[in-house]
This record gives structure tokens, C-alpha cells and sequence, in this order.
């Protein structure tokens, strides 16, 4: 990539130069650098306050369009070890601002742990990582589905909806289960001195169930198998109403289709 670095006397900001030289307003060529539509140099850049040159050759893409910046909804496969709390994501905290300790998921989300072959075909830009909201927590120590979007219409869905949405999950236990354990994990147990509505579960193999349930509270999983004699060991959510994780591997993550819904 050309370097962009030059004496401030001779420079502009990229924005300016986009707008003089396209008769475009401040904030629609702003739109256009970071929606990726403009070059310099035959590089793509997507800071508008990147400085340029006179010399230096600034093109905007033919099919550039205001209207193709639609906001993204990102499903991350959480390691265990990385925080996924609810909230807005801090702003950078993709690009290492936050400090080491902390390691939240958001942290995860760049261009380099995109997963190879997602079949959105959608342009990987920085301004997919901004303004970012999380509403599906996930336990630090588990694993699995985690949704960050800037799209409010699917925001306020799962702000709304997420007591209602069922979400699977697949947990490796150790131990032996108690007589009648399954059919109690099913229904029949209480958490936090409350009853619990009948569960979907059901075994995967020798050493892992899986969970379909709503309204999942923290610790639940893990106090229901201990009510049957067994540890959990890992958690691992796989799917979120409609929406599964599918085959993104841990630690990377893909765009929601436009035909997903939760």
C-alpha cells in the first residue's frame, strides 16, 4: 500500500478533495471513503481524514452509492476466556484501544478473523466494526454464537425478544447422571427457588447434551446438570431462534444474510 504520509503544508484531508472534485457535500463523500468506495493511489482508503497529496490520484468507484451503506449484523463464535456483556461496543476496541486484561469479544471482529467463503459476498470495511451492539451475553467461560449489529430493526429485536427466542446449546458433562436424570432435566427441576418450565434435552453423545430452552438465566445449565449428578465441563451456544452458528470456526466470525431472521 502507497504510503499516505506527507508534509501537512502540501496536503488536504481526503474528504475535502472527494467533495471539491465530485461536487459533493462534506458528509456524503465522508459516506463514500468509508463505505469503501474511494481509492487513492489504486489503494483503497476508508478515512476521510486521511491526508493526500496534490499529486496524488483520488478516484471514486463507478457504482458508488449512498444507499448501499446499509448497517451489518455480525454472529461471532465466542472462545471461552472472551467477554460478551450486553451493551454498545466501545468504539476501537477492535483495533486493540481497550487494555490487555480485558479481553472483550468485541475484540475479535477485524478483517483477519472473517470467515473464508462467507456466502454474504459482503466487502469487508473498518465502518463495520463501529457502533456495535450486543444483546445476546454469553458466560465468559462458554463458547459459541454471539450477535453484534448496527442495524436497529434487528437491535430492537433482540432487545425485545431475546426472553422468547429458544437458543440450543451443547454442554460436555463428566459424571454419572443420576436415575431419572434426563427426565428431570427435561422437567421437573427449580433454579434460584423457581420451577422450571419443561426443556428440550437430550443426549449427543456419551459425554454431551443438548439444551433448547428459553430464557436462559447464568448458571442455569450448570446448577440443572449438578441437580443430576453431573459437572459440566464446556458450553457451547449453537444456535439463536432461527439462526444458527453453522460452520464458523471458533474465533471468527460471518455477516447475517439478508434472508436470516431470528
Amino acid at each position: 500500500m502507497p504510503s499516505l504520509s506527507f508534509p501537512s503544508n502540501n496536503t488536504e484531508r481526503l474528504a475535502k478533495r472527494v467533495a471539491a472534485e465530485h461536487g459533493l457535500s462534506r458528509s456524503a463523500a465522508e459516506q463514500y471513503i468509508e463505505g469503501g468506495f474511494v481509492s487513492v493511489d489504486g489503494a483503497l482508503a476508508e478515512l476521510p481524514g486521511t491526508r493526500v497529496a496534490p499529486q496524488q490520484r483520488v478516484v471514486v468507484a463507478a457504482d458508488a452509492s449512498l444507499e448501499a451503506l446499509e448497517p451489518v449484523t455480525i454472529l461471532l463464535h465466542k472462545p471461552p476466556g472472551f467477554e460478551a456483556g450486553l451493551g454498545v461496543a466501545q468504539e476501537g476496541a477492535a483495533h486493540g484501544s481497550r487494555s490487555q486484561g480485558d479481553r472483550p469479544a468485541v475484540s475479535l471482529l477485524s478483517p483477519r478473523t472473517h470467515m473464508e467463503g462467507d456466502a454474504a459476498g459482503k466487502r469487508v470495511l473498518m465502518r463495520h466494526f463501529r457502533r456495535l451492539e450486543c444483546f445476546t451475553p454469553l458466560p465468559t467461560p462458554a463458547s459459541g454464537l454471539v450477535v453484534f449489529t448496527q442495524d436497529r430493526r434487528i437491535a430492537r429485536k433482540l432487545a425485545e425478544d431475546i426472553e422468547s427466542l429458544e437458543q440450543e446449546c451443547v454442554v460436555e458433562v463428566a459424571g454419572d447422571i443420576a436415575v431419572g436424570g434426563l427426565r428431570k432435566l427435561c422437567h421437573g427441576l427449580s433454579f434460584n427457588g423457581r420451577p422450571l418450565p419443561p426443556i428440550k434435552v437430550s443426549w449427543q453423545s456419551e459425554t454431551q447434551l443438548r439444551f433448547a430452552l428459553k430464557g436462559i438465566r447464568p448458571g442455569q445449565i450448570p446448577d440443572m446438570c449438578e441437580a443430576v449428578g453431573l459437572r459440566v465441563m464446556a458450553i457451547r451456544r449453537i444456535r439463536i431462534g432461527r439462526v444458527p452458528l453453522a460452520k464458523v470456526p471458533m474465533g471468527q466470525w460471518r455477516y447475517l444474510q439478508p434472508w436470516e431472521k431470528f
